[in-house]
């Protein structure tokens, strides 16, 4: 697992677009995220159960996995947007990335998964997801209670929502 910050040059999404200026752990912890890097599924099951996930399931983003909808569900996953439960995600196979806004809300950070990487994304945070060029992930999804995921797309409206509101204050202590 390594992050940066996003280079804004347009083009391929799946491209690192990494400008040159890392970002660290400690940084990306000051955001809300639990990064765990090359962790084996033990640490996933202590983890798991600290935390109380309950439930879990897997998900295999790449054409062959979803199929139809793979372009559909792609162009999703990398629309800004914010959910009211945490997004935790261990990768089992292949790669891609969770990009998320720094503290300025300004310049995106792109945090680069593989496989026994593990993140925690808080609720309320902006994000977005994408594949990298080999264009395929296997990930573990845990969650606390039954799966739900509703993406909140950024807009003037979600920006109210009491779980970005948390998130923002959570942030500033």
């Amino acid at each position: 697992m390594k992050a940066w910050i996003y280079d804004d040059i347009e083009g391929d999404q799946r491209e690192p677009h990494n400008s040159g200026e890392s970002v660290s752990f400690e940084t990306l912890e000051k955001l809300g995220l639990l990064p765990h890097p090359n962790i084996e599924m033990d640490k996933v099951e202590e983890i798991a159960k600290e935390r109380v996930y309950r439930n879990r399931d897997e998900i295999n983003v790449s054409r062959e996995g979803l199929g139809a909808v793979y372009e559909q569900k792609l162009k999703g996953f990398f629309t800004e947007h914010l959910h009211e439960d945490e997004e935790i995600r261990y990768i089992k196979d292949g790669s891609g990335y969770f990009d998320v806004r720094d503290s300025t809300d300004a310049r995106w950070i792109r945090v680069a998964v593989e496989p026994k990487d593990l993140i925690i994304l808080p609720p309320g945070i902006y994000h977005r997801f994408t594949l990298d060029t080999g264009d395929y992930v296997k990930a573990l999804r845990l969650f606390k209670d039954e799966p739900k995921w509703v993406p909140h797309d950024r807009s003037a409206e979600t920006d109210k929502n009491p779980f970005r509101q948390e998130y923002l204050q959570a942030v500033k202590a």
